[in-house]
C-alpha cells in the first residue's frame, strides 16, 4: 500500500512540471463587422511563411476565436474572412513565446465601397488578463543584433531591469544571474519545456554546465528567450527568483546556417 502511495505522489509531482512550461504561442481575437455585429462562423487560417504550417480556427457565437500552440516567431501571414465580406489579410505577423496575440477584426461588406480607413488604438489598463506579471521577451532579432562577449544567455538576461548578472574576475566568464537579489541556484532554465537548470546546486550559475562556464544551449539554437520574474501565471512553478524560458529553432523550407568569430582588442571588443 505504501508502495502504490509513493509511485501517485511521485506521479502527480511529475505531471505538476510537465505541464509548468509554455514553448507555444497563440491568437485570440473577435471578428466583427462595421456595425459591431459579431460574425458567426468567420474562417481564421494563419500561415507560417519560412515553414508553410498552416493553422485555423472559426468564430464562435460571440465571435471569438483562438489559435491555441503555434510556432513562435514568424512571419505569419493571417487571413480573416466570411461570406459577403471582403477578406483581410495581416501581414508580418510575429507570435510571441508565452504571449497571446489580441487580434480583434472588423470586415467590411463585400458590397460597400470603403472610402476612408481609420485606425484607433487604445492603452490597456494597468490590472489586464492579458499580462501575468513581469516578463522579458528576447527574439530573434535581439539575439542576433545585440553585443554580446561571451554569447552567453546572462548577456541577454540582463535586459530584465530587476536582473544582475556576475562574471570572473579572470576570463570573464559569467558565474551567475539574480533576480532580484536571489541567489542564482533558486532560477529555473528551460529549453523546449524541459529543465536546463543545474538540479544538484553544483554551479554558481544555476545552469548545466556552469561548472566549465559553458553555455547551457547555443545560441544560434534559440529561436526565442522569455524572461519572467515574479509571475502569478500558474503556468510557471519550479522557481524562486526568475525563470528563463528558450524554445529552439525549427525546421524551415530554405537551406541557412549561421557563423561568428570573436575579436577582443586593447581597446575593448
Amino acid at each position: 500500500m505504501r508502495k502504490h502511495l509513493l509511485l501517485v505522489f511521485f506521479s502527480l509531482f511529475a505531471v505538476t512540471f510537465a505541464f509548468g512550461q509554455v514553448t507555444t504561442g497563440s491568437i485570440a481575437g473577435t471578428v466583427k463587422d462595421a456595425k459591431g455585429i459579431t460574425l458567426i462562423g468567420a474562417s481564421i487560417r494563419a500561415t507560417n511563411t519560412p515553414s508553410g504550417t498552416v493553422y485555423g480556427s472559426s468564430t464562435n457565437a460571440n465571435g471569438q476565436f483562438t489559435i491555441p500552440n503555434m510556432r513562435v516567431g514568424g512571419p505569419y501571414v493571417i487571413v480573416v474572412s466570411y461570406l459577403g465580406y471582403n477578406t483581410h489579410t495581416f501581414n508580418d505577423i510575429t507570435i510571441n513565446l508565452g504571449n497571446a496575440l489580441k487580434l480583434d477584426v472588423v470586415l467590411q461588406s463585400s458590397t460597400a465601397t470603403l472610402a476612408e480607413v481609420s485606425v484607433t488604438g487604445t492603452k490597456n489598463s494597468v490590472i489586464s488578463s492579458t499580462r501575468s506579471g513581469t516578463s522579458t521577451r528576447v527574439g530573434i532579432t535581439e539575439l542576433q543584433q545585440l553585443p554580446t562577449i561571451t554569447r552567453n544567455i546572462q548577456d541577454f538576461a540582463r535586459l530584465t531591469p530587476q536582473v544582475t548578472t556576475t562574471s570572473s574576475n579572470t576570463n570573464g566568464a559569467p558565474t551567475g544571474i539574480s533576480f532580484g537579489g536571489m541567489n542564482s541556484k533558486y532560477n529555473r532554465f528551460t529549453v523546449d519545456g524541459a529543465t536546463a537548470s543545474d538540479v544538484f546546486g553544483l554551479s554558481s550559475t544555476g545552469t548545466n554546465g556552469g561548472q566549465a562556464s559553458a553555455n547551457p544551449i547555443p545560441l544560434d539554437a534559440i529561436q526565442e528567450m522569455q524572461i519572467v520574474v515574479a509571475p502569478y501565471d500558474v503556468t510557471y512553478v519550479g522557481f524562486a527568483g526568475g525563470g528563463i524560458n528558450a524554445v529552439t529553432k525549427s525546421g524551415t523550407n530554405t537551406f541557412h546556417g549561421s557563423a561568428y568569430t570573436y575579436l577582443q582588442n586593447q581597446n575593448g571588443i
